[in-house]
């Protein structure tokens, strides 16, 4: 499944990561962030916390720890991270996920 064009057509987030391994598409609100991953090559996200996130896969696999708790996560599964909870993810390739963020400037904008 490819983004639709009013995804798309979404400003990029500026990561930690090379936009060759992560596509992303954010939807900017000042509630809070909606972020769309699209994972090119495989990735690992180091333990990190931050305000509260939620999250679905739309396709492909990810390995989300939180809170120490590991566990895989497959197209239509949900996760939630409260705020300040120490949390990684390992992504494959090919992996789409929707996060969304309760900070409104989590990533900033390219």
């Amino acid at each position: 499944m490819d983004f639709p064009d009013i995804i798309t057509r979404l400003p990029e987030a500026e990561l930690p990561i090379p936009p060759s391994k992560v596509k992303t598409h954010v939807l900017p609100s000042d509630r809070g962030q909606i972020v769309f991953f699209h994972v090119l090559e495989d990735v690992e996200i180091p333990p990190h916390s931050h305000k509260a996130q939620w999250g679905t896969v739309l396709e492909g696999e990810v390995e989300v720890t939180i809170g120490g708790e590991g566990r895989r996560y497959t197209p239509g599964t949900t996760y939630f991270i409260p705020s300040g909870v120490v949390h990684s993810a390992k992504a494959r390739a090919g992996a789409k996920i929707m996060d969304f963020f309760e900070e409104p400037d989590r990533y900033p904008l390219r």
